[in-house]
């Protein structure tokens, strides 16, 4: 059977289960939107909000106050050119680009922090990933992965018409071809969370179109504040003990 054809019945199904308990939510995402949903190894997740109105969160992110530096407070905006997003924006990108496979969410914490549990939908790619130099080949290998296709022996007339913005020049570099690449939303812990800004900040140094970046600066301390739905990886055989923020 046709993959999109089983993608739309399981949705389908799955929207019908869903909406059977809709009459008894209270707490929805919006007046007009009770849940949403994402694809995450093969199965769809329901996004909804904790219907129990009294509870509160705890643990790291119940948390006010960090020494600063490392933990000081991000402006909103990363970039001038790099969009900055919150909650319903993420579950947009979850509903388009990330459902039709050319976007990716990336929980850029180190290791240990995703192994604690992630925004569903979240591939975990650490920001230190995205810092390397950029002949390394992890990095390149990162980048492929992503849709980009690295250029060997640019024509050097060539360069010179893209750098003047033919050919889709503003989305190539030297040494990526970045035309195809997939759209990126990258977040972290929150506000005074510094690993996906420096993701970020990585991608754009490599020449990574700004176009293509989306940074959710809310986070996971906004995110679980409102209540929303949170996974545990099943793989956590990537995590490590590093010092992380």
């Amino acid at each position: 059977m046709n993959k999109s054809l089983v993608s739309v019945i399981l949705a389908a199904s799955v929207a019908i289960s869903f909406n059977a308990q809709a009459k008894e939510v209270a707490v929805k995402i919006t007046k007009d939107k009770t849940y949403s949903t994402v694809q995450e190894n093969g199965n769809l997740i329901k996004i909804s909000r904790i219907q129990d109105t009294s509870h509160v969160i705890d643990g790291s992110f119940a948390k006010t106050s960090r020494p600063c530096p490392p933990f000081c407070i991000n402006p909103l905006t990363i970039d001038p050119d790099v969009k900055t997003v919150a909650e319903l924006e993420v579950i947009k990108f979850m509903e388009t680009s990330l459902y039709r496979g050319d976007g990716v969410l990336i929980d850029a914490r180190t290791p240990s922090w995703y192994k604690k549990g992630t925004i569903p939908g979240s591939v975990n790619i650490p920001f230190t990933k995205f810092e390397k130099d950029a002949d390394d080949i992890e990095l390149a290998e990162i980048f492929e992965s992503l849709g980009a296709v690295e250029r060997d022996n640019v024509n050097p007339v060539l360069r010179i018409v893209e750098n003047f913005g033919l050919f889709d020049g503003d989305l190539k570099t030297e040494k990526w071809d970045f035309s195809d690449a997939k759209e990126l939303l990258l977040w972290c812990n929150g506000p005074w969370c510094g690993q996906s800004p420096r993701a970020i900040r990585g991608l754009l140094q490599a020449g990574y179109p700004a176009e293509k970046l989306y940074y959710y600066r809310g986070g996971m301390q906004m995110w679980q504040s409102l209540g929303l739905t949170t996974t545990m990886p099943k793989d956590t055989s990537v995590a490590t003990t590093e010092t992380s923020e």
